[in-house]
């Protein structure tokens, strides 16, 4: 089958590699229908992600139809077809059973290099490297799924690919960070970065109820697409001293109720990152900090790698912020948001700026990573 493998630094290709088999009873294999590059999937392309290993097959946002089955699988038949979420979980021990699905014990047959990395083993993630599994990702043509009755979630033949396929990761995100954000009924919300986690946390924070939603980034196209949601404001800079002083005016000197960081380590840009792990660039969480009420509530979806640098930590304890992070608990979401879109309170598809063939995959990245022809969100088919 054809597949994006990872070759090194900004080296991505199709390359011809053995059809996925089924390894486990509780295995099925799917053919893929549609796939997506994630703006996480961009720190592999820059070489930012220890334990990855040439020839590893990218990917973890896609879905498709199952064409082989595990003997112990109950949950699905050939022909079903469905959306995989990107964190894999047993669904039987501790943290599965406390619905916390990212943290599994079970799931990440790496657990020793997942700890020499992160301190702690967590779940195995699909395309993302050996420390986190070194799971066969879903930029291909096909892709086998462990333990299928606890992950992917049948798709109504109702909704189109576009509009089920970002249930595979960006949507639940976006949805989690606006949910750690504990919004009330009334409260003002500011979001550090418009891109599709961004994106989808505005549309989240109108949902739980924000009174006024406030969306911070430089990129044009990203704020341009925040703004046509609902009755969004937008911030069209990431100067810290502007950024301030904006939010300062907006709320009357209180500072947002609650913060989301959609941003994560690349603020600023790749730059933001090194390969050791200890040179994170904390810009929109040092903005958060310094502009979120006392007592807010701070979010963090956006993905940290090791350590930060010169974070100012103390204004966060000093001001009693209220701090939330975490990957994805996928599976809790799943079927709570496919309803969302199922009764039409949202519509998905609407982050797609670029659709383009497998093949074109490498270019996709390129165009993707540059932000070119105001693109947003690339959906690959195979």
């Amino acid at each position: 089958m054809k597949a994006l493998c990872y070759h090194g630094k900004e080296d991505v290709r199709i390359d011809n590699v053995p059809d996925p088999k089924i390894e486990d009873p509780r295995d099925v294999i799917i053919k893929v229908t549609s796939t997506a590059i994630c703006g996480s999937d961009l720190h592999i392309y820059g070489d930012l992600v220890p334990t990855m290993k040439e020839g590893d097959i990218l990917g973890h946002e896609f879905m498709g139809e199952i064409v082989e089955i595990g003997k112990d699988v109950k949950k699905f038949k050939k022909g079903d077809r469905v959306v995989v979420p990107f964190t894999i979980a047993c669904g039987s021990c501790e943290y599965c059973d406390d619905h916390k699905f990212s943290l599994c014990d079970n799931s990440n047959p790496n657990e020793e290099l997942c700890k020499e990395n992160l301190g702690h083993s967590i779940s195995g993630l699909f395309g993302y490297s050996h420390m986190l599994g070194g799971f066969s990702g879903g930029q291909a043509e096909y892709v086998r799924i462990p333990y299928a009755d606890v992950g992917p979630i049948k798709v109504p033949e109702s909704l189109t690919d576009d509009q089920a396929l970002f249930l595979s990761d960006i949507y639940p995100t976006g949805y989690m960070g606006a949910e750690n954000a504990d919004i009330k009924q009334g409260d003002t919300v500011a979001i550090w970065g418009c891109g599709p986690v961004g994106q989808f946390a505005i549309q989240s924070a109108w949902m739980l109820g924000a009174k006024r939603v406030i969306a911070i980034d430089m990129i044009k196209e990203r704020l341009d697409l925040a703004a046509k949601t609902k009755d969004t404001e937008v911030i069209r800079t990431i100067d810290p001293d502007e950024v301030y002083a904006k939010l300062m005016d907006m709320t009357d000197g209180r500072g947002p109720d609650c913060c989301i960081d959609a941003v994560g380590a690349e603020a600023h840009g790749m730059e933001g990152f090194n390969k050791d792990l200890d040179k994170s660039q904390p810009d929109a969480l040092a903005q958060i900090f310094k502009s979120c009420k006392k007592g807010g509530n701070v979010s963090i979806p956006g993905v940290y790698l090791g350590k930060v640098k010169e974070l100012p930590f103390g204004i966060a304890m000093n001001k009693s912020l209220n701090l939330k992070m975490g990957q994805t608990h996928m599976q809790h979401y799943l079927d709570p948001l496919m309803k969302k879109i199922e009764e039409g309170k949202i519509d998905p598809s609407f982050i797609i700026t670029h659709k383009m063939k497998l093949d074109e995959a490498p270019d996709a990245y390129k165009k993707f990573r540059n932000k070119e022809d105001g693109c947003v969100k690339v959906v690959l088919t195979p």
